[in-house]
């Protein structure tokens, strides 16, 4: 049987993840993360995210101080297989320090990283969060909805019959819980999710939406669903959440 002190000598020769969140929507990275963000990014030499490209102009933009030809940056998305995980936490046991990049917000949150994360912990690798934007938390703040109780579900069905029932069934879990409903939607799809929800929730259901969260553009309304109808947004391409609440039946 191994002893609790060679465990312990074997983990600490590990490497340690780094989660480093990345500003929301392209904003510059020095105006929306703290200084210990920046310092602990500066100081990686390897890294694991969605898209090395914009990942280096993330790196750039945080005032990275090595070349960026010569920093590592394997990649971790939705086809990245369980099997391959292994791979990318191998790194991590050899005792290298890597950081874990989101395209945008908080890695693992909405977001790629998940499963690495779950098997950084089973492999006795260390795990930091690092302080930085959230967009769902960011848009539930300044929402002014029920902040002790919520719920995100991440994305609704693209098909307009399925969404159409899923937002009935959102609504009614607000009215019968008085939990704050969060989801969001590919930018492109917008519009279309909007028009969705004004059709089909309740007049006086309040919808916030909050739209290119810490950028010069920001805009976060809560109104009803009847407020919204007079004066519905064209949202476009504009990274948002979206957010239902109802008081209790």
């Amino acid at each position: 049987m191994t002893s609790p002190a060679a465990t312990e000598g074997r983990e600490t020769s590990r490497g340690t993840l780094y989660l480093i969140p990345v500003g929301l929507g392209g904003g510059n990275a020095q105006d929306t993360l703290p200084a210990a963000t920046l310092a602990a990014v500066r100081g990686l030499h390897a890294f694991i995210a969605e898209n090395p490209k914009s990942a280096r102009r993330f790196l750039q933009a945080a005032g990275y101080p090595r070349a960026l030809r010569e920093v590592q940056i394997a990649t971790l998305d939705e086809h990245t297989a369980m099997s391959e995980l292994t791979e990318l936490v191998a790194p991590l046991l050899s005792g290298q320090d890597c950081g874990l990049l989101s395209e945008a917000g908080c890695p693992a949150v909405a977001d790629p990283g998940a499963e690495l994360v779950r098997l950084a912990h089973a492999r006795g690798v260390r795990v930091v969060p690092l302080v930085g934007p959230c967009a769902i938390l960011l848009a539930l703040m300044a929402s002014g909805l029920n902040g002790q109780r919520f719920e995100f579900h991440g994305y609704l069905p693209i098909d307009s019959g399925r969404r159409a029932h899923r937002l009935k069934e959102l609504e009614d879990d607000a009215a019968r819980t008085g939990a704050t409903q969060i989801f969001i939607e590919t930018p492109y799809r917008n519009d279309v999710m909007l028009r969705s929800v004004l059709a089909h929730c309740r007049r006086d259901t309040l919808l916030c939406i909050a739209a290119d969260l810490t950028l010069p553009t920001e805009s976060i309304v809560t109104a009803s669903i009847a407020d919204w109808k007079k004066r519905a947004p064209a949202l476009g391409r504009r990274p948002a959440v979206f957010l239902l609440w109802r008081s209790p039946n």
